[in-house]
């Protein structure tokens, strides 16, 4: 039985916040709710009368799918490869998910995420040049 590829399995993972995060924000349009407004009302200014949070989670969930699925002048990108990178983007994807009400399943997903990335991260993995492929062994040098 084969190794379990955790940087495959969280851009499972996130790819599946993505677009929860996108149609989160696109029903934040029409219903705009701030996830936190049983304990305070001044963060109802960023969902209405002008819709910042839910362009923000927008711009997230469309840019964070495009990583990771990746569209082609991202793949192979230092960026791409960078598990660090998206170390350092997902948690701001989640906060960003978390602010609306419609977003905190996203915000769970990109947690579950991050930890998988990290895990991953700490094991050494990489990230492969073209997507979805499995890294490639190194071959037993022959000595005469």
């Amino acid at each position: 039985m084969g190794k379990l590829i955790k940087n495959h399995w969280a851009r499972l993972i996130v790819l599946s916040a993505a677009v929860y995060q996108i149609a989160a924000a696109l029903e934040s349009f029409f219903w705009p709710k701030i996830f936190w407004d049983f304990l305070t009302k001044t963060l109802d200014p960023a969902v209405k009368p002008v819709p910042v949070l839910q362009i923000i989670n927008l711009i997230m969930g469309i840019g964070m799918f495009a990583l990771e699925w990746p569209l082609g002048f991202i793949a192979g990108t230092t960026f791409h490869r960078s598990l660090e990178a998206r170390l350092a983007v997902l948690p701001l994807a989640a906060l960003s998910a978390v602010l609306i009400y419609q977003g905190t399943n996203p915000a769970i997903y990109y947690l579950t995420g991050s930890v998988v990335y990290f895990w991953a991260y700490s094991e050494g993995e990489v990230v492969c040049p073209k997507p979805w492929t499995l890294p490639q062994r190194s071959k037993p040098s022959t000595r005469a």
